[in-house]
């Protein structure tokens, strides 16, 4: 009688990952989060998995903002808090080691939600995209084709109708969005002017990313002053990313019919007392337009982004700078280091290039 073949005995890898301590109610610090060894990972699927699954190797992760509200224990936003002892969740780019999902195979390279381990099974494969390998680098689908640049384009072309000439204000301007909102402003024919933390970033914005003008908030003691130096005759349009002060000296600002497209308030996310805004009123006499907005809210662009953004950054109308740490037990201080402005650029972690 002959005897079966024994099964092939599955490879397996280390699997080190990065996990959140405990909830937090300020800026986070490196300590917020615990590199550990999760041990052993069977490469393979589990045969027990619930549906359809994938299995990827990280390459790249992104290190975003929003990911701060996470670390909050606060089940009323838009997006779930992270569980303390849990692996922390990002935007990644990762290779498909194993597949049950008919829409991926093995080697196939694709971004989405993953997490900020080696190696990580994606059990709602549906949300992840495949990416064509070209030209552009794939850590480019985490700012330029990815997130970043999806909400840069969809903000400012949706939420500020930009015209010909108009006047363009972009706060934290070198960062993964702001680099982008006012390259595509200046490729609209408007007039753009950018803010940042250093006098680096300025240099950046005026000599890479051609802003007709920029400056250092943090030398401004007096902001409203400073924007009436730069817009004399006011501001069209405000791409908002900071809050606070700046806000309220941009509202002074403003001229008649102005739009001004919430994106997010950095300022305000290590602030267990927020700062209030004083000027608010003057959305009224100036019929001003204040929208808050999530990129996926509109989702059914992001392949015309694909194709604009990827088409003007081949023909050379647009550029982008990265930020990259490399290694997993690098990524708690990148991520830290976006609440102070440490990064120069969309901050991303390599993990690997295989």
């Amino acid at each position: 009688m002959e005897q079966a073949e024994p099964a092939a005995e599955v490879p397996t890898a280390r699997n080190r990952k990065v996990v959140l301590r405990e909830y937090i109610t300020r800026a986070p610090t490196e300590d917020d989060m615990l590199l550990v060894d999760g041990g052993a990972v069977p490469l393979r699927v589990p045969d027990g998995a619930a549906g359809p699954a994938v299995l990827v190797k990280n390459l790249y992760l992104s290190c975003d903002p929003y990911m701060r509200g996470r670390m909050r224990d606060n089940h009323s936003s838009y997006i779930p808090p992270f569980k303390p002892g849990s692996v922390i969740e990002g935007l990644g780019v990762a290779r498909v080691v194993d597949s049950t999902y008919p829409g991926f195979s093995a080697g196939d390279i694709v971004s989405g939600m993953t997490g900020w381990e080696e190696y990580s099974l994606i059990e709602k494969p549906e949300q992840l995209n495949k990416i064509q390998q070209s030209d552009i680098p794939l850590s480019y689908h985490l700012g330029l084709l990815g997130m970043p640049g999806f909400t840069a384009y969809a903000g400012f072309y949706e939420l500020c109708s930009p015209k010909k000439g108009e006047f363009v204000f972009v706060s934290a301007a070198s960062g993964a969005v702001g680099q982008i909102v006012g390259q595509l402003a200046k490729l609209h024919g408007c007039y753009v002017v950018g803010s940042a933390g250093t006098n680096q970033k300025v240099e950046l914005l005026k000599d890479k990313f051609g802003f007709n003008a920029a400056f250092n908030y943090k030398e401004e003691p007096d902001l409203t002053a400073a924007l009436k130096r730069y817009f004399p005759e006011g501001i069209d349009i405000y791409f908002e990313n900071v809050g606070g002060s700046m806000l309220d000296a941009v509202l002074v600002n403003m001229r008649m019919h102005g739009r001004i497209a919430v994106c997010g308030m950095v300022s305000q996310h290590g602030m267990t007392d927020p700062v209030g805004i004083h000027n608010l009123f003057c959305l009224v006499p100036k019929r001003i337009k204040m929208q808050g907005f999530i990129q996926s809210d509109f989702l059914n662009l992001f392949p015309q982004f694909l194709d604009d953004v990827a088409k003007h950054y081949r023909d050379g109308k647009i550029v982008y700078v990265e930020d990259m740490s490399i290694g997993l037990e690098n990524a708690p201080g990148a991520f830290v280091g976006l609440f102070s402005g440490k990064n120069v650029g969309k901050q991303v972690v390599c993990m690997s290039q295989e």
